[in-house]
């Protein structure tokens, strides 16, 4: 007897009768159509209590991967392939990261920073008072510690700091200020080229221990003075004069043991106007340090009233007239009032720099053979350059837009009285552009003119300015920077003498530079007033070294003489090498770094004022 049940997978079940064994029962199961079964999708459970034994053993042969079935051995031999390939990559690159690698140097510095570095170190050797222990320069040491104090007339007694301005140990006020001026324009506009060159820093503390010293030539607290200090030190040898002074002496300035009197001035706008413009542009240098830029800014502001007030030329009847005459003032006062304007904000200063009058009293209309020229006589130049900047990225308009305009048509005529396709100034043979016309010491106008042909070539750049037009012609800006480069090459030995200019660069530079200090060795001898003059007229090279020295230069027919006592060559001077550390940073590097646009502007507000604040919400 048997009886049909229901499959649960799909098929008759038939039991049979009671009498068939488990293993009849279990035969028949097997014997059913395995096909109809394997129609249906069976899990694994399923599959293993149908297929028999052999069939699993055949199963186990493939790997299901889900979308394809693989041989077994197959699947186990790319796996083994994989993670061996993986276990030798890491085992190289293991090797190959703890294997000693040769560093690839770095590409050697361009020649301007390289020149940058020693342009630099002229300012260390130039130091007055207690230096600092890492001034670096190993035949100089504390000296003149007592100015200010032997001179019973004065009232500054400590005068001890600063910087002697060339080859003697006189301090000139005038062109000092000028050189920490260009110095900090540099910085302003050029700090990341300095931090590039390793050089930040170091330019900041030469700039620091200028304005430091400046802030001790007149009282710099108060906010109204009538007395500011000139000079310190004499020179004058007129009329056969014997006496002991920096000029007639010939020694170290560690050895000076004779009196050294205090210049003051009362009537001298010239010169506190400069110095305005000193600690002003420092002021902005040393904006993070903000007690001490509000120093200088106070003292900038005291020293400007004080020029505006009292009226006079600070050369007038002194003998720095036989030095650095001065030939007006009103250059200075557009000058130091743009520099004002920038570091306080403050549009009483852009106003008296624009005024009309006071452009025409400085000379921007008239033109002559030295238009253009910048030097620490006659800043127009940087004023105009400085205060095209302002119509280029702020263009303020009215009332400022008539000389702002002017100002930067002027800058436009000047930079196309540079190039060598107009007759304004003559060339040497060699290429050097003859500013002075002729005259002696030329160099220290002529880095001037590559500074700002190279900063104005950014202005313009940084502008998005192509370039700008000389008459029907237009030039592109980099016809500008090729100026500059041309200059500056020529100082560093690119001119018919194979000569360098900068002490201490290249191979073949001045030996017997106009200078006491790097004249007479450091032999614990001190020599006399005139038992120095041997070392003075030695035919011998200066025994030591005053690195980064741009001497006063060639003369028109590109001769030089390395000879000691003729200082219109060999004489190197603070302004000069001032104007030479701001040509090489702005040409150093590379040229899309740029100019900062935005540090100069930091202390002026907003042009427009901000809209009003809206209305509170209506309440009923």
């Amino acid at each position: 007897m048997s009886m049909y049940g229901r499959d649960p997978w799909g098929g008759p079940l038939e039991i049979a009768a009671d009498s068939a064994t488990d293993d009849d029962r279990s035969r028949n199961l097997q014997d059913y159509d395995k096909g109809a079964l394997s129609s249906r999708q069976l899990d694994e459970t399923q599959q293993s209590w149908l297929l028999g034994p052999t069939e699993q053993k055949k199963k186990k042969k493939y790997v299901d991967l889900g979308c394809i079935i693989v041989s077994r051995k197959i699947f186990v031999w790319t796996v083994g392939t994989i993670l061996a390939a993986g276990l030798l990559a890491g085992f190289i690159a293991l090797i190959v990261k703890l294997a000693p690698r040769r560093h690839h140097a770095a590409p050697p510095p361009d020649n301007y920073t390289q020149a940058l570095h020693k342009g630099l170190m002229f300012f260390n050797a130039q130091r007055s008072g207690k230096l600092p222990k890492h001034n670096n320069v190993s035949w100089r040491g504390n000296s003149c510690l007592n100015d200010g104090k032997g001179d019973s007339g004065s009232t500054f007694k400590d005068l001890k700091g600063g910087f002697y301005d060339a080859g003697d140990a006189i301090k000139f006020h005038f062109p000092k200020s000028f050189a920490m001026t260009m110095l900090s324009w540099s910085v302003i506009e050029y700090s990341a080229k300095y931090e590039a060159a390793g050089e930040l820093n170091h330019v900041k503390e030469i700039i620091k221990w200028g304005t430091d010293y400046f802030l001790k030539t007149f009282n710099s607290s108060a906010d109204s003075i009538s007395m500011l200090v000139s000079q310190v030190g004499s020179g004058d040898t007129s009329g056969g004069s014997t006496t002991p002074n920096d000029h007639y002496c010939w020694v170290r300035p560690e050895d000076i043991d004779y009196p050294r009197p205090v210049t003051t001035c009362s009537s001298c706008s010239d010169l506190a106007a400069e110095m305005a413009a000193a600690l002003a542009s420092a002021s902005i240098v040393f904006k993070d340090n903000k007690a001490y830029s509000q120093k200088l800014v106070h003292g900038a502001k005291t020293l400007y009233k004080f020029a505006r007030d009292q009226r006079g030329r600070y050369s007038e009847g002194n003998e720095a007239a036989t030095f650095y005459n001065s030939t007006m003032y009103w250059d200075e006062f557009v000058w130091g009032g743009a520099w004002l304007y920038y570091a306080t904000g403050n549009n009483s200063y852009l106003t008296i720099a624009t005024h009309p009058k006071m452009a025409k009293h400085a000379g921007a209309f008239w033109g002559g053979p030295d238009y253009g020229v910048l030097s620490w006589d006659n800043k127009l130049a940087g004023a105009q350059v400085l205060l095209s900047r302002l119509r280029l990225f702020l263009s303020p308009g009215y009332p400022y837009e008539e000389i702002l305009s002017a100002f930067h048509n002027q800058t436009n005529i000047i930079m196309c009285s540079y190039l060598p396709y107009f007759n304004s100034f003559n060339r040497t043979k060699g290429g050097l552009i003859e500013l002075t016309h002729g005259r002696p010491q030329p160099l220290q106008y002529v880095v001037n003119a590559a500074f700002l042909a190279t900063l104005y070539s950014d202005y313009l750049e940084a502008s998005d300015t192509p370039g700008w037009t000389c008459g029907p012609n237009f030039y592109s800006t980099d016809v500008l920077r090729t100026f500059a480069k041309t200059q500056i090459d020529y100082i560093l030995g690119k001119n018919p003498r194979k000569m360098s200019y900068l002490v201490g660069f290249g191979n073949h530079y001045p030996k017997h530079v106009h200078h006491r200090g790097a004249s007479i060795p450091k032999n614990k001898v001190k020599y006399s007033c005139k038992g120095g003059w041997k070392w003075r007229d030695t035919k011998k090279a200066n025994p030591n070294t005053i690195v980064g020295a741009m001497v006063a230069g060639p003369d028109s027919r590109d001769g030089f003489r390395d000879v000691r006592t003729n200082y219109n060559y060999t004489e190197p001077t603070l302004a000069g090498n001032a104007g030479l550390v701001a040509a090489l940073v702005a040409l150093s590097g590379e040229k899309s770094v740029g100019i900062d646009k935005n540090t100069m502007f930091s202390a002026v507000p907003p042009l427009f004022p901000n809209p009003p604040p809206p209305p509170a919400p209506w309440k009923p």
